[in-house]
């Protein structure tokens, strides 16, 4: 498969298909968007918002979550915030979402004396790999977090929304 892409890469750029997405590094809406790294959301979510390449900086992870308050998404929200001119950010959590009920225990499969090691390094497996019981509950969480990081400027404008799965429709949680 990887190939195949690398392939199919090399026709884009001889063709220049890549013109009509040239943009700068500065979102124009000026907004940053945490959500689900679900594939049902790779063209659903902009088309439903009507965000469009350039638009906004989009962050994905598994369940749109925070896992940490110093990790690559707080750090990454801040990047946009701090030096790229976002002044608002969505959280969208969605319907049917795959770490909603997800048990670390059952992912587990690994050698005890690998999981011994990265636990005795203060990671909590059961935390940073376990899932939550709402995507609502999770993008209530995920907004409070951000609202209340001591580095996030109190100006900035933070809503928690779900997202449906299969229509696109948005509801606002938060």
């Amino acid at each position: 498969m990887i190939q195949q892409i690398i392939e199919y890469n090399r026709e884009f750029v001889k063709k220049e298909s890549y013109k009509p997405y040239i943009t700068s590094k500065y979102p124009d809406k000026k907004l940053a968007i945490l959500t689900c790294m679900d594939t049902r959301l790779t063209e659903l979510l902009p088309a439903a918002l009507g965000i469009r390449n350039g638009d906004a900086k989009i962050i994905k992870n598994a369940g749109g979550v925070i896992t940490h308050p110093y990790g690559s998404v707080v750090r990454s929200l801040l990047v946009a915030l701090l030096e790229l001119g976002v002044q608002e950010i969505m959280v969208i959590g969605h319907t049917d979402c795959g770490v909603q009920g997800m048990d670390a225990e059952e992912m587990l499969e690994i050698p005890k004396e690998h999981i011994d090691i990265v636990r005795r390094s203060g990671i909590d497996l059961n935390q940073w790999l376990g899932g939550f019981s709402s995507s609502e509950e999770s993008v209530r969480e995920t907004t409070a977090a951000l609202k209340n990081h001591p580095l996030m400027p109190k100006d900035v404008t933070i809503q928690g929304f779900i997202m449906d799965s299969v229509t696109g429709a948005l509801t606002s949680i938060c």
